[in-house]
Order: structure tokens, then C-alpha cells, then sequence
């Protein structure tokens, strides 16, 4: 970066719409890159990223329920066993 230059930060709607705009391809990168006032290489990588992990968005949901019913359960097993110890350490006096 060149000095004096501020670094932008974009938003993700507006990376998702160069991005798509990139993935379908009716127009050159160069004419994205001055439309979006975006390097190429930028252009590039979030192009990337969409076609990386965009299958996350179609991904199945049931993978992600059973491993919050996990974690709950998890939960529940941390939590009797934290009162089992409290009630030890009362019974032997620690």
C-alpha cells in the first residue's frame, strides 16, 4: 500500500456481488476492477472464496442440529458432574 493510501474495508454483501458478478463471467475483470474500484487480484480471491465455500450455504442442516444436540448434551454431563464433585468434596470435607 502506498503511503497516505487508507485501506477500505468492504462489506460482505458487497464482496458477495463482486464475486458473483466475477463468477458469471459476462464481463471481462478488468471492466469489474474499474467499475468496483478493485484490483484484479482482489476480485480474484473473493471469486475464490465463493466458489470455495459456497456449497456451504446448500450444506446439510441436520449435521449441524446433531452436533448442537451434542454439545447440549455434553453440557448436561459437565454440569452433573461439576454437582457430583461439590457434593464429594462436602461429604468428605475438601
Amino acid at each position: 500500500m502506498k503511503s497516505g493510501q487508507i485501506k477500505k474495508s468492504h462489506g460482505d454483501s458487497f464482496k458477495f456481488k463482486v464475486a458473483l458478478a466475477a463468477l458469471k463471467a459476462n464481463r471481462p475483470v478488468s471492466e469489474l476492477c474499474q467499475e468496483f474500484a478493485l484490483s484484479s487480484s482482489q476480485i480474484y480471491a473473493w471469486k475464490t472464496l465463493l466458489e470455495k465455500r459456497g456449497v456451504e450455504i446448500f450444506a446439510d442442516k441436520k449435521k449441524t442440529s446433531n452436533q448442537d444436540v451434542n454439545i447440549e448434551r455434553l453440557h448436561a454431563i459437565i454440569g452433573k458432574l461439576i454437582v457430583e464433585r461439590e457434593l464429594m468434596a462436602q461429604m468428605f470435607g475438601q
